[in-house]
């Protein structure tokens, strides 16, 4: 199943998955699985705090967690048992394109097949009947070792042939929303059973429902294009965006638009180091040294301080990605940044003492997709600061994020 950003992908799955229709016996049909761990957390606890309105005790989580589980934990406990299948007959694998290739997967637990393969290989010991679902979004691998559509279409065609498929058309073209991945590339085997279902592609964005096009909006700033980007965002002039370089403005057009139980939040990528003078942290150690940090912010309600309205805490890229918020607060950083003189943006890490140059094109892909998936984490409206930059900080020079802030505006943007 493929769909543009916000188009209710994982809430398909999760449907799937709860759907008391299909269970027999008073058990679940099947498992959700994701490898984005904050994503199984954040999923899992809402529901379990919704059920423990209802229900006493800590069976609420442990009912959640028969629904929701970590693919690698859900692959290392099959693994354990080679010659029995799992209980369950349907897996829904939510982000299928960052499961893990054969490299990262002997890395992480010595299995030498890539985790498309190895999830195959355990719902092929069913002797009856199983269900693969793979829910893919589009340019959203973001982290070293995340194989791509192509691995599962790679699975099917040398060792899963029995299998049948049924496939988006978009996974097979190479569309926008799976960002010109396709399935099996140019080596399709006319023995495959595959069977295109355009009901399997969803088109229609549902996180920003005041604006349809803003995914089309993001593709247009990532690639360059700030004149069609212009064009498309006069069409979604019912979603309120801006940019801004000051941090205090952002803050105070979050808090004036979200209204009522709403939620803000900031956003930043992984590799912002230098927005630490500015307040906000975004190193490993802090986003990981507070196991529920990302759970309060998601979760907890105004005025709880914890919670991601107080506008005190940037979610990175691996926190947000597949979860939203109605109003949000870009906070662009050096690490991604417009060069007006190739047109295109720069691509850097920060190593040391200043940054440097990624030069390898898959770091530079996933930079590009981490982009992507910040700007389109919100419901209702969308604002990015930009910083002003210090003359006295080499990492932080303001010509370099003038650069920036100028394309914004070139790309429709209004600076307040």
């Amino acid at each position: 199943m493929t769909g543009v950003p916000g188009a209710g992908k994982t809430l398909a799955g999760l449907n799937i998955v709860h759907n008391r229709t299909l269970w027999e016996g008073g058990r679940p049909p099947g498992v959700f699985l994701s490898g984005n761990a904050p994503l199984v957390r954040i999923i899992s606890a809402a529901i379990a705090r919704d059920f423990a309105q209802r229900v006493r005790g800590g069976r609420a989580e442990r009912t959640t967690n028969t629904f929701i589980q970590n693919v690698h934990t859900f692959a290392r406990y099959a693994l354990d048992k080679p010659d029995s299948p799992v209980t369950e007959h349907v897996v829904v694998f939510d982000e299928a394109q960052r499961a893990w290739n054969a490299a990262q997967n002997s890395k992480k637990t010595g299995q030498s097949a890539s985790e498309p393969e190895l999830i195959l290989s355990i719902m092929d010991r069913h002797p009856d009947w199983a269900v693969l679902v793979a829910l893919v979004g589009g340019g959203q691998e973001i982290h070293d070792g995340e194989a791509g559509l192509a691995e599962w279409g790679r699975a099917l065609h040398t060792k899963f042939q029995h299998w049948q498929i049924a496939v988006s058309p978009k996974a097979l073209s190479g569309d926008t929303s799976v960002a010109g991945q396709r399935l099996f590339g140019n080596n399709v085997s006319t023995s495959l059973a595959i069977q295109q279902e355009q009901a399997l592609h969803l088109d229609v964005n549902l996180r920003a429902f005041r604006a349809q096009r803003i995914s089309e909006w993001v593709e247009a700033v990532l690639s360059g294009n700030a004149e069609s980007a212009a064009e498309i965002l006069e069409d979604a002039c019912g979603f309120p965006m801006a940019c801004t370089r000051s941090l205090v403005t952002a803050r105070k057009w979050l808090y004036e638009n979200t209204r009522g139980m709403r939620r803000c939040g900031l956003v930043a990528s992984s590799g912002a180091a230098r927005l630490r003078p500015d307040g906000l942290e975004l190193s490993s150690g802090f986003r990981r040294g507070n196991r529920d940090l990302y759970l309060h912010w998601f979760l907890n309600p105004p005025p709880d301080i914890r919670s991601s309205n107080q506008l005190e805490v940037a979610a990175s890229e691996f926190e947000c990605q597949g979860l939203e918020l109605d109003w949000v607060g870009v906070c662009w950083s050096g690490d991604f940044t417009f060069d007006p003189q190739k047109g295109n943006f720069s691509y850097h890490n920060f190593s040391g003492s200043g940054w440097r140059e990624d030069k390898k094109p898959t770091d530079r892909q996933y930079l590009l997709n981490t982009y992507r998936v910040l700007l389109s984490r919100a419901r209702e409206g969308l604002i990015i600061w930009v910083p002003p930059g210090d003359p006295l900080d080499q990492t932080r020079l303001p010509e370099t994020f003038e650069a920036t802030a100028d394309y914004l505006k070139r790309c429709g943007l209004a600076e307040i």
